[in-house]
């Protein structure tokens, strides 16, 4: 017998931590509106469900079978062969046997495109999630613009290094910023024919929450894409819901306790990230002795892969100095008096975290999206400053320019305000009611 009122939403996540967190974020707004959300992540990501009070079902991304494991596992591209041809039959069998009790709608990430398809062949609504800000999405739409105006080649490689500003309003970047720039030649092809296939997919797409805020692009900001998908900015989602436990990895808690033996604003935070190689051996050991010789206190995530760029001995050397910690509770440590200042990849989420944090950045982008987060943060917002190594120089230079600009928590207060106040956070929910109204229709 079938339900007489569909409740449930399932919700396919990108499987990066980058991605998965905000979604779970999403899934746990939409159970305050009487709806059961079921969030899709393969069975090699563990959470709990009873962490974060979210039904989660795990499916097989068949890496572990049949010797199919690939070296570095789990990849991009190992990722998307899967996503690609190993669970889209899954998910199909997961939609056949929830539609029983009725699907309301599906929401996917986008770098997820793979499940629209299987949302459409199912007869089923589908709405799009971009977990990043409205204009990175728009730059990487503007892909055949970018082939026509001779920014780009057919295979997407930059044919200039001449700035690059797709609004207005849009802080500039240069080509070799473009998401898709990261690895060898043909990964960065790769790479663009991942991104190429996913716009393609999006122009069936009636909706696209998106995780940013209204004002993102100001006046220039439009409601709809080129292909007539209406765009709902829903976020900051990190404002609206706390999930304490979403984590893939053990947070180190010991990292608070060492924090309040420090002087209050004093400490630098380092993170970049879960999903790219941080920065590399050479670079790990370059920053690692700039930290040491700016004698501050600092506290910085380093996973113990990673830390084979560090001299021997050096952890003893630092061991008063400094905390190394492989996962830290981010949020708890950003809101904590005795950090200062944190010097990060630029990642949406982390970036949001800040902001809501309050916190002075230095800014060193790696790859993706980052690069064009990055120009807003220095360029536009003007919250933090972008360091180009990591020499001693640079570093202590990063510090004193954030330190000594006198207006700069004046910005970061009137940005917080903007993004995470209480008409930001109102027009955030609207928007999010408004898209339940429609595929409640």
């Amino acid at each position: 017998m079938k339900c007489k009122k569909k409740t449930k939403v399932l919700l396919v996540p990108y499987p990066a931590q980058g991605h998965v967190t905000p979604m779970i974020k999403l899934a746990s707004l939409l159970i305050n509106h009487g709806l059961n959300p079921i969030v899709i992540i393969p069975n090699f990501i563990k959470i709990d469900s009873k962490d974060v009070n979210i039904s989660i079902i795990s499916i097989s991304d068949g890496l572990d079978q049949d010797g199919l494991i690939t070296s570095p596992p789990r990849d991009f591209f190992a990722i998307e062969n899967s996503m690609e041809n190993y669970m889209p039959c899954q998910f199909e069998k997961i939609i056949r046997d929830q539609e029983e009790c009725g699907i309301l709608c599906l929401i996917v990430d986008l770098l997820a495109s793979w499940a629209i398809e299987i949302a459409n062949k199912c007869g089923i609504q589908v709405a799009g999630f971009w977990p990043a800000m409205l204009a990175t999405y728009k730059l990487i739409n503007s892909i055949p613009e970018m082939l026509h105006d001779g920014i780009i080649s057919e295979t997407g490689c930059p044919l200039h290094n001449d700035p690059i500003c797709r609004s207005f309003c849009q802080p500039t970047i240069t080509s070799q910023d473009l998401p898709w720039l990261i690895g060898n030649s043909n990964a960065r092809i790769s790479r663009f024919k991942f991104w190429t296939r996913t716009m393609e997919r999006t122009r069936t797409l009636k909706w696209l929450l998106i995780n940013t805020f209204q004002d993102e692009c100001h006046k220039d900001q439009k409601n709809t894409t080129n292909f007539n998908t209406q765009i709902l900015p829903i976020g900051p989602l990190n404002t609206h819901v706390t999930i304490k436990n979403s984590s893939f990895w053990k947070e180190d808690s010991s990292c608070l306790d060492w924090l309040d033996k420090q002087v209050v604003n004093s400490v630098l935070y380092i993170s970049f990230g879960s999903w790219v190689s941080p920065i590399g051996e050479a670079k790990v050991n370059s920053l690692a002795l700039a930290l040491e010789a700016t004698k501050r206190p600092f506290i910085w995530v380093l996973g113990p892969s990673w830390r084979q760029g560090l001299q021997k001995g050096y952890l003893e050397r630092i061991s008063k100095q400094g905390k190394i910690v492989s996962w830290a509770p981010q949020m708890d440590v950003l809101q904590h008096k005795g950090v200062g200042y944190y010097l990060t990849h630029c990642g949406w989420n982390s970036t949001m975290e800040a902001i809501q944090s309050k916190k002075r950045l230095l800014c060193y982008p790696i790859a993706g999206d980052q690069f064009v987060n990055c120009a807003y943060i220095v360029q536009k917002w003007r919250i933090g400053v972008r360091i180009d190594g990591f020499r001693v120089k640079d570093l202590e230079g990063g510090l004193r320019k954030v330190m000594e600009d006198d207006g700069m928590s004046e910005r970061i207060d009137r940005l917080n305000e903007m993004t995470m106040g209480k008409v930001a956070s109102c027009k955030a929910m609207d928007n999010l009611t408004t898209f339940l109204s429609n595929v409640r229709m």
